[in-house]
Formats: C-alpha cells, sequence, structure tokens
C-alpha cells in the first residue's frame, strides 16, 4: 500500500492544500481499508476505489473547514547531474508557473489533469476515480492543458 499511501497523500494534498489535513484523508481511506480487508477483492480497480474515495474526503473535509484549494507544495523534483544551475532555475519557474495555472483551472481540468499528468493514471482509471464519463475526462484534460499551454506561451512572448 505504500505506492499508492503516497499517491493518495499527493492527490489529496492538491485538493485540500494543507499537508496536516491531506495526511488525515489519507489515513482515513487507510482505516476505511483496513476495515474492509475482506472486502477488498471484490473491488474491481482496487487503485480508482481509493483515489475516489480520497477525494470524496478530501472534498468533505474542505467543505467542513468553507476552504479554497491552494497550490501543491513541492511534489515533483527532478535532478540532472548534467543540468546546468541556469537550466535548473528556468525548469523551477517554468514549474512553479505551470503550478499556479494548474491553480487557476476549475476544479474538474484541475484534478483530471493533477491524475493523468502528475499520477500517471489512464482515462480509465481517471474516469472511474472522478466518476466521470471516459469522453469528460478527454475534455477536461484538451480544455486544461490548451489553458495552461496558451497562457505559458503568451507569458514568454509577452512577460506576462
Amino acid at each position: 500500500m505504500t505506492p499508492l499511501q503516497n499517491k493518495l497523500y499527493r492527490f489529496s494534498l492538491r485538493i485540500v492544500g494543507n499537508t496536516a489535513e491531506a495526511e488525515d484523508v489519507v489515513q482515513e481511506v487507510l482505516i476505511k481499508m483496513w476495515k474492509k480487508r475482506t472486502e477488498l477483492s471484490a473491488y474491481k480497480n482496487l487503485e480508482a476505489w481509493c483515489m475516489t474515495l480520497t477525494r470524496n474526503l478530501s472534498i468533505d473535509k474542505l467543505r467542513s473547514k468553507h476552504r479554497r484549494t491552494s497550490e501543491l507544495q513541492d511534489g515533483l523534483q527532478v535532478v540532472d547531474k548534467s543540468v546546468t544551475p541556469f537550466q535548473h532555475a528556468a525548469y523551477q519557474d517554468t514549474l512553479e508557473r505551470v503550478r499556479r495555472l494548474m491553480a487557476e483551472l476549475p476544479e474538474k481540468q484541475r484534478m483530471v489533469m493533477q491524475l493523468r499528468d502528475i499520477e500517471g493514471m489512464t482515462y480509465q482509471e481517471i474516469a472511474e476515480a472522478l466518476s466521470i464519463s471516459m469522453e469528460q475526462v478527454k475534455v477536461n484534460l484538451f480544455r486544461a492543458r490548451k489553458q495552461i499551454r496558451a497562457k505559458l506561451i503568451n507569458s514568454e512572448s509577452y512577460g506576462l
């Protein structure tokens, strides 16, 4: 469960925006899994069930606190010895801009992009986790990527 636990944590953190709350959500998911351990073999896709549970608990936590989602903390770190300090700084700046732009996306687009591009889930897994059709997954991902790409190009071209 450790690899799945890390994925659940990152997903919850993306929704609630607070490390302590994300840890609480993952703990609740793991407790629910433990309580249903005898029934887990009945689930067709355990990861999708866990992601759905994580999403629902994260949203419930947000609603109970009346908070808004915030940026994902440092979750993507790439270390390459052949990269110059200038290239590394440029990469980090671009990554931070993408994080800020992702935070501005509508919730569904943000979640789909998080699950696909950061967590590496398949379209089918995302559809099951978010309880939406595969077409909606593709449309939301396309729109999210298009919006972020346009804003990145705009900011690089005009410094905005």
